[in-house]
């Protein structure tokens, strides 16, 4: 493995990494960050306990990044363990006590003073536990064990692998987001769910408790006061005159909820993502208006951290530095952030495409990296036609697979819903563990009517909602007969540059195009958009996602370096660019 550091590695190896709180819209003072030294050990799967811990791991980290302070590739055959001791606050006293955990790859049983108190699978998506009857007096133990097979598992990984290569990237096991405490009195406010209704001039809230009380919501424009009165567990919130969000103008609400002892601070916005008829063809709206979306490909993979971003920072210039470029999309590729990431974008105005999380086993050689991406240069008809009931051919012949990636989509969804700069979901890409997407993408849509999906990002279209979704690398782009629905060049480009000093590793770094200079690159990058992409938005066109924001180990097609240390393009040139990528 290669040791390549950003500029906030060192801020990150300290006693508690990430300490801000970590879930921004549903905010409590009464909490306690867990990150920081854990220890660690490698077991079989037969030991019920470890003997002994053999080190220590720096939590959020996973095992496998330079930030965890191990480094080590673990297998299907290894059982990871994690052990703290934490003693409770004052301020917990006579309260229930939560747990949460960001994110545990992949399968996970927790245990406190020896008392399994949760179990979870999945590798992406937050979960939280009561734990108040397993704690006791003074010091308490935490114990965590994890099972994670990566590749040599059926399970939805993303591009996760045993052994970097081509476009399969490090595995990420174990913990990788923050671990949490929270106290709550005895009747507390569990969840809610926003909806913003800017026809109806009103935000639909839904809250779920534990107990009984009076709920009672107080909404704030800066110091003014927009609500302020009791409300019911399904309730719609009247915004008078509302500011709405956009990238442009990111107008954020705060609120404070309040159910007895019980508060929780959080925020929303007031914003409509749609599809409407503009100069011909059907466009993506925001607002109500229409509204041409230029987006990058952001896959969150970091050169020390993995998929865990260093510092909150880090995840801030990413996101500053592409709106600085004349962008105001991302979409979120096959990775689901920590949720201070999506507060960020919130507060930026980012819109967000948001990726389920690829899983099932490698399709073809295109899929497992022999020929990469090689589809993409083959005439559309080809990758077009297939049909994805076909479960064997895909690798979702078991029941059980696909029952699974169902229940990981929606409970990413249900994660995510109250996010305000998400504006469309997309289940399958390239037709990874491809299935039923057309049912699947209709789900999704009934699920979540507030926002668009592309059911099948790139192959395999299966005719449904709500995307003409297409990939374009080497081959020019060209626009598709219309069917009635917008059309999106969901990924492109991935132009290439290597950067010495500056990439994963020298000999193995590829690219769709490489480029020896900043400048040859960007007359390229010019000429794409002049030639090709440009003339396509009014033939129909109504989003772009250029590939991407960051090189990704060997793969070196990012706006910037893998450490994040240089912009490879002239940014002059692509904000000037950016600004002709509209109706």
């Amino acid at each position: 493995m290669m040791t390549l550091k950003t500029r906030w590695a060192d801020a990150a190896m300290c006693d508690c990494p990430l300490p801000e709180y970590p879930r921004p819209q549903m905010v409590r003072e009464s909490w306690l960050n867990l990150n920081g030294l854990f220890d660690y050990a490698l077991t079989d799967e037969k030991t019920e306990w470890p003997a002994a811990f053999e080190g220590q791991i720096r939590v959020p980290f996973a095992i496998e990044s330079c930030l965890s302070g191990v480094c080590k590739t673990i297998t299907a055959a290894d059982r990871l363990w994690y052990r703290k001791a934490f003693t409770l606050p004052a301020d917990f006293s006579g309260k229930r006590v939560l747990l949460h955990f960001g994110a545990v790859d992949w399968e996970c049983h927790v245990y406190l003073n020896r008392k399994e108190v949760a179990h979870h699978v999945g590798g992406y998506c937050p979960f939280s536990a009561e734990i108040t009857d397993a704690l006791q007096d003074g010091e308490n133990e935490l114990v965590v064990k994890v099972y994670d097979p990566t590749d040599e598992g059926w399970q939805n990984r993303g591009k996760q692998a045993s052994y970097s290569h081509g476009f399969w990237y490090t595995a990420t096991s174990g913990i990788w987001q923050t671990v949490w405490l929270e106290a709550v009195p005895q009747s507390y406010i569990k969840a809610f769910r926003l909806t913003p209704d800017i026809d109806a001039g009103v935000l639909r809230l839904k809250t779920e408790t534990v107990g009984e009380g009076q709920l009672h919501i107080k909404v704030l424009d800066g110091e003014s006061v927009v609500v302020d009165r009791d409300i019911t567990a399904d309730d719609a919130l009247e915004i008078p005159d509302a500011k709405l969000w956009s990238p442009e103008s990111p107008f954020l609400y705060d609120f404070l909820l309040t159910m007895g002892e019980d508060s929780v601070k959080g925020y929303f916005a007031m914003r409509k993502f749609s599809i409407g008829d503009y100069d011909g063809y059907p466009r993506l709206f925001l607002n109500n208006e229409p509204y041409f979306q230029r987006g990058l490909l952001d896959q969150g993979y970091w050169s020390d951290g993995g998929l865990t971003p260093p510092t909150d920072e880090a995840m801030v210039y990413d996101i500053q530095t592409m709106k600085d470029l004349g962008f105001n999309m991302l979409r979120k590729h096959i990775k689901v952030e920590p949720a201070r990431w999506y507060y960020h974008c919130d507060r930026l105005g980012m819109i967000v495409w948001q990726d389920m999380v690829s899983g099932g086993k490698a399709l073809n050689l295109f899929h497992a990296g022999v020929l990469p991406n090689a589809m993409s240069f083959l005439s559309p008809i080809v990758y077009l036609s297939m049909k994805d009931n076909k479960y064997k051919l895909f690798h979702r012949d078991r029941i059980e697979w696909r029952t699974q990636f169902e229940e990981e989509l929606f409970e990413m969804i249900d994660a995510l819903y109250n996010v305000p700069c998400i504006g469309l979901w997309v289940p399958f890409n390239e037709g990874w563990g491809q299935f039923d997407a057309k049912r699947i993408g209709d789900a999704v849509k009934a699920y979540d009517p507030s926002r668009i999906v592309d059911h099948a990002s790139g192959w395999y279209d299966q005719k449904g909602s709500e995307l003409r979704s297409i990939h374009r690398y080497i081959w020019p782009v060209t626009t598709p007969k219309h069917d009635g629905r917008p059309f999106v060049l969901s990924e492109y480009g991935g132009y290439s540059q290597i950067i010495d000093g500056h990439v994963w590793n020298k000999e193995k770094s590829f690219g769709y195009q490489m480029y020896k200079t900043k400048e040859s690159m960007t007359n390229a990058y010019r000429k794409l958009h002049e030639h090709q992409v440009i003339p396509a938005i009014k033939k129909g066109l109504s989003a772009t996602v250029y590939t991407q924001v960051s090189d990704v180990e060997f793969e070196v097609n990012g706006m910037l370096t893998y450490d994040r240390a240089e912009i490879k393009l002239e940014p002059d040139v692509v904000k000037a660019i950016n600004e002709k990528m509209k109706y």
